[in-house]
Formats: C-alpha cells, structure tokens, sequence
C-alpha cells in the first residue's frame, strides 16, 4: 500500500517501473521537469551560435531545434508513461544489460559534467560578490546540491522549483529591462554575427549544435515515467513539448542574444562572462537570478545523476546502496571537477557521449514504432546482449564519431548521421532477428 512505505523504501524506482500509485499529478510534475528550462547555458550557446553564424540563422536553429525536441519527446513521453521504465531499464530491452551498463554510465557522466558546468557559474557568481574563495564556494554549492536531492522527486523537487520559477522568469525580464536602462535599446542583437558576413548555411550548423544536447531526451525519459498515464497527451504535448522547449530554447536564447549585444563583456560570451555582467549590472538581484536559475537546473542534474550512478552499480556490480549515499558520491565528484581545470576535456567528452546519446535516441524511436508488444516485455528477462539494439549503437555511434573526427562540414553532419544509421540500422537487425525466431 502507499500509505505503508518508509523511508528505507526506493521512491525513484530505478530498479523496476513505477507503479501506478506512485504516478504525480500534472502540475507536481509540471513543476518538476521544469526545472530543466533554466540555465545560463541557454543563453550563452544562443548568443555564441548568433555572434559565430548570424542571429537570423541562430533564431532559425533555434526554432527548429524546439519543433524537432517536441516531436522526438512526443513519442518517448507516451512510452515512458505507459510502461513506467527508466532509461536504465529501458536500455536493457534495446541494448541487453550489458549495453544497458554503458548507456547508464553514459548518462549519469554526463549529468554530472553538467552539474559541474552550472554549479561553477554559482561558485563565480559567490565569490564575484560576496569574496570568498573558489573553493569554499564550490564546496558551498556541492553539498546544497547534494542535499536538496535527499527528498524524492514526488515529494520534494516539484514543490522547491515550483515556487522558484516565477522568480527565474522574473530574473529574465529585470535583466532584460535594466539593460535597456543602463545601456539604452538597439537593434544591434538582430544583426550580429561574424565579421565578412554570415556564412550560408548557418542554420543548419546552429540546427545541429542543438542536436549536441539530446542528452535532454533521456532527461525527459527518466521524468516522464511519473506521469499518469490519463495525462500522457498532455504531457507529450504541453509539459515536455514545445511550449516547454519554446521556454527553455527560444526564450532564452533571445534573451541571451539580446544580452550579448548590450551587456559589455570581457573575453567573449561565456557562462562566466554573462554572470559578471548580470552581477555587475543587477548586483544582489543578478546574483540572486545566477542562484536561481543555475540551482534549479542542478536540481534535474543532481537527481539523474544520483539516480543512474545507482542503476549502474545494481547493473554492473550488483551492488545496493541508498540513493543518498550515490548524491554524496556525485556531489563529491562534482566538487572535485569544479576545482580542476579540465573544461576543455571535458567539452570535448560531451562532444564524444553527445553522439552516443543521439544514437540511442534513433535506436528508441524505431523500437518503439516497431514493438508489437507495446512496451510489455520485462527489462528482468533480458538478454546479456541484444546483438540488434548494441549493433545498431555502436555502429551509428562508430560513424558518427568519425566524422566528428574529419572535421569541417562533415563534423556538422555527424549528429544527424548517427541518429540516420542508428534507426535504419536497428531496423534491420531487429528484423533479421525477429525472421530468424519465426524460421526457429
């Protein structure tokens, strides 16, 4: 019964689906989820991307990138709703346990290395204004982290970023009205862009960085599984769809542009570079909206990170530990990286996973549209390998990564390749596999 759980009881569900008592009510998990649509991130690849190929091929990107999240999410938040699997189980029935091993490991690196990036625009925004060291304010930001993941995703997450996000939208308006007012209004932010001109083609390049952060879509997996499944439209359409990427994405990257045409920045646009310039310009206000918007993103980042890092080690090592002790490993791996200076590797790591991600992506999408069993196999019975699903990967992600490799045009390509090959190529070794069965 659900009024019977104690504390001791797992209530993210990372070993098994979520049952339907346990499912959350369209605003809790509304409120949770959004907590992913803030972050200096956004702002800071918009105005890069419009700064490196022109703001009208970045708006364009960004446009597109919004339809094309809303429309792989569509059909990944109706699965993940209708069978209450994680990504972790999940992998296991496309890739086998063994695979599925990797595609964890995968994704709680990976959200890890994202908590380090925005955890480290807190620790400059604290030690810009209030003075004190680097890694007191690291250390600060880890273990606050760490313990607002302590409380489940039902019972906790939902309620903190619900009250925080009309203050991130408020943060987002002040820094836009007080630019203005500092430095008066021009339409420069719609003419920028390289100095000879814009290149042609711009909108595809800025199409396919966004196609760097598919890490979103098992982001958006691991949070829909708790949505009931009355809800599934509304959440395939509304919660995780465009309204939501129309947020995270074009919102804030035409605030971003806005705010790298007229904010003075040192070095370039940065994550770095704009906080100084919110803190410099908003004082107490900028450091409070940097706080805001970075600890609710870190939130989403922290809980799949600790979640996954779980799942792993069940998977990989059979071993059981409670989810708090897996935050104290991330929030202790977290702070290390924040004072090492490895954001050059580490870029060029999410780069690399970034193209193992958008494979599993094409590989989830055909299983889905060709699973007669609609999702009702048991991740438990899975296979050690599915030579179709860990085919398909590794071969998608194979050459995917060598024309990141080849560089120049042929690296623009490499994200949507790999997604191409991973489908068709799943698609035919699951066929092959399943005409063998039937002749067996």
């Amino acid at each position: 019964m659900a009024g019977s759980l104690d504390n001791s009881e797992d209530l993210e569900f990372s070993d098994r689906p979520v049952p339907r008592d346990r499912r959350m009510g369209r605003l809790p998990l509304t409120m949770a989820w959004w907590s992913v649509c803030s972050a200096m991130f956004y702002l800071v690849i918009a105005a890069s991307l419009a700064l490196a190929y022109g703001t009208r091929n970045a708006i364009i990107g960004l446009v597109l990138s919004v339809l094309a999240y809303a429309a792989v999410n569509a059909v990944l938040v109706r699965h993940a709703i209708r069978t209450g699997l994680s990504v972790s189980l999940f992998s296991r029935l496309l890739l086998g346990r063994s695979g599925a091993a990797v595609a964890t490991l995968i994704f709680f690196a990976t959200a890890i290395y994202y908590a380090v990036f925005e955890g480290s625009v807190i620790a400059v925004a604290l030690r810009e204004y209030a003075g004190i060291s680097y890694p007191l304010a690291a250390l600060v930001v880890a273990v606050y982290s760490v313990a607002l993941i302590f409380g489940s995703i039902q019972n906790w997450l939902d309620k903190f970023n619900g009250v925080l996000l009309p203050f991130y939208l408020l943060g987002l308006v002040a820094a836009v009205v007080l630019a203005v007012a500092e430095y008066g209004y021009s339409d420069a932010w719609l003419n920028l862009g390289p100095e000879g001109g814009t290149p042609a083609g711009g909108w595809w390049d800025c199409f396919t960085a966004y196609m760097g952060v598919w890490i979103l879509m098992m982001f958006t997996y691991d949070y829909a599984r708790f949505g009931r499944p009355e809800d599934a439209r509304f959440h395939a359409i509304i919660n995780f769809g465009a309204p939501f990427y129309a947020v995270a994405f074009l919102l804030n990257g035409l605030v971003g542009i806005f705010l790298a045409a007229s904010l003075p920045t040192e070095g370039g646009v940065s994550e770095v570079s704009v906080v100084f310039a919110l803190v410099q310009l908003m004082g107490v206000a900028g450091l409070a909206f940097v706080w805001i918007s970075q600890t609710r993103i870190n939130t989403a980042n922290y809980y799949l990170a600790a979640v996954n890092m779980e799942s792993f080690a069940e998977t990989a090592f059979r071993l059981h530990l409670p989810k708090w002790v897996w935050a104290c490993v991330v929030g202790a791996i977290a702070y290390a990286l924040m004072l090492a200076d490895v954001f050059a590797y580490i870029l060029q790591a999410l780069a690399y996973q970034g193209i193992f991600v958008v494979a599993w992506v094409g590989i989830a999408l055909v299983h889905i549209a060709t699973d007669r069993g609609a999702g009702d196999a048991d991740p438990a019975q899975a296979r050690a390998v599915n030579p179709a699903g860990l085919g398909a990967w590794l071969l998608a992600s194979g050459a995917g990564l060598a024309l990141h490799f080849a560089g120049g045009t042929a690296a623009s390509l490499s994200a949507p390749a790999t997604f191409l090959v991973a489908g068709a190529a799943y698609g035919a070794l699951a066929g092959r596999v399943a005409a063998r069965r039937a002749l067996s």
